[in-house]
């Protein structure tokens, strides 16, 4: 397993917890501002807009497909409406005259109105916790990488989290991370992130039993 393959897999797995809090939650201005506030060099929304939102919403669809992973209808209306990220001006956030981004708020709009289409009650999160989600969403990418790959992973995680995902390095990487909150914890953080919430008991003890 190359460190493109686990790096892309790692950032599929950020990009579906992210696209899980902005069904239920958040905004990209909040979720990023979290991010980069706990230490990450950008938020995981102002990275899609650099990479483009079509070439996200291929990743996404080809995640669901090879891992069974289930997203929300967010990013395909985006790209339906020609939001596609910093390229064309518009994405998440605006980008007058090709220059920085600035907050737009027809995207809040957007998200609410997807949630109230599906269902979906949102409901208020602390940086902290949105954070926690995220981080779960990489956790379990990961975790399924070494389901495969083997435990010996784990410190080529830990740094790829940091130099492909931009993880803050004082933290030692995701998984390094993750122990801190305590398997408990740990559990309900994944059990909000994984499609169907089960096993989730046992891909902790997995990770608190590695060395």
């Amino acid at each position: 397993m190359t460190d493109a393959e686990i790096a892309q897999a790692l950032e599929d797995g950020l990009y579906a917890a992210a696209d899980q809090l902005l069904m239920q939650s958040t905004n990209p201005w909040e979720l990023d501002a979290a991010m980069t506030d706990f230490g990450f060099p950008t938020g995981v929304c102002e990275g899609q807009d650099d990479v483009g939102l079509d070439a996200i919403l291929q990743r996404q669809n080809a995640a669901s497909r090879s891992h069974e992973v289930t997203f929300s209808p967010i990013l395909p209306r985006m790209v339906a409406e020609g939001r596609l990220g910093r390229k064309v001006g518009v994405g998440w956030y605006r980008y007058p005259g090709g220059g920085g981004l600035v907050i737009d708020p027809l995207v809040e709009d957007l998200l609410r109105e997807e949630a109230w289409f599906a269902g979906v009650t949102r409901v208020e999160l602390r940086d902290e916790q949105m954070l926690q989600r995220l981080v779960a969403g990489i956790v379990l990418a990961a975790l399924d990488l070494m389901t495969t790959g083997g435990a010996h992973l784990t410190a080529r995680v830990d740094h790829l989290s940091i130099s492909a995902l931009g993880f803050p390095a004082k933290t030692g990487g995701a998984l390094s991370y993750a122990r801190t909150f305590g398997k408990p914890d740990l559990v309900r953080h994944l059990r909000a992130v994984a499609p169907d919430g089960k096993g989730c008991g046992a891909l902790a003890d997995a990770l608190f039993a590695i060395p």
